[in-house]
């Protein structure tokens, strides 16, 4: 059984929004994850997605995209984007997923998962501060966030693991900036691997780097070519 990660897949199978506008390195690319996990992937191994998952604007839109993850091999743990305008109540969408038959789909959204050795811990966290919407109540978001974090490694703590390693959307460092109070509970918790999306086309971006105690890895699909990384294995 093997851990990986794939974020920001940003699928749009029945939204007809192409990513390739955002230059080649997207071209064919849902073909091209459902290629890579095909060939690497069994039914065993578990696939972090943290956030982007889908362009869909509600869960009836992003129904194909939902299949389409679903029919591929292993499990999937989905986690928020900034993207991920789909994304409602956990109630509705388990809800959802159940109607739908899709079994191999589950929501990291203040809980965590026991894969292998690992808790899989996370949340979405928030832009670094300069890109921040205009007309958001950052300090009210980002405190939210780090509460769902610190509830995600209470829940990944009880597992009694090796590691707790945590998934998020957005990078909680980032050049020069540092949204202290997410690295605080990771520092408080102990956690030493953070995986993270949202980047796109700056391929000059570090692809890992060490802050403060924590190695921070970017995990965005287009920086990855839309192959799966392996996180750990058993």
């Amino acid at each position: 059984m093997a851990l990986y990660v794939l974020s920001d897949t940003h699928l749009s199978l029945s939204t007809g929004k192409p990513m390739d506008v955002f230059g080649a390195r997207w071209k064919d690319h849902a073909e091209r994850i459902a290629f890579f996990m095909k060939r690497d992937l069994t039914n065993d191994d578990v696939t972090v997605i943290p956030g982007d998952v889908s362009w869909g604007m509600d869960l009836k839109e992003a129904r194909d995209d939902l299949r389409f993850l679903d029919a591929l091999p292993g499990k999937k743990i989905l986690g928020k984007g900034n993207h991920d305008y789909w994304w409602s109540t956990q109630t509705k969408i388990n809800a959802f997923f159940e109607k739908e038959n899709l079994k191999t789909l589950s929501l990291l959204f203040n809980n965590a998962y026991s894969v292998g050795n690992i808790a899989v811990c996370g949340t979405r966290g928030w832009y670094f501060d300069a890109a921040s919407p205009a007309g958001t109540d950052r300090d009210k978001i980002v405190a939210r966030e780090a509460g769902r974090l610190r509830r995600s490694l209470e829940a990944g703590r009880a597992f009694n693991a090796a590691e707790s390693v945590v998934f998020m959307h957005f990078p909680p460092v980032f050049g020069d900036f540092e949204c202290r109070e997410l690295t605080g509970v990771l520092k408080e918790f102990g956690v030493k691997r953070c995986y993270y999306g949202h980047l796109h086309a700056q391929y000059d971006v570090p692809r890992a780097f060490t802050h403060d105690g924590v190695s921070y890895r970017i995990a965005s699909s287009d920086y990855l070519q839309f192959m799966p990384l392996k996180v750990s294995e058993e």
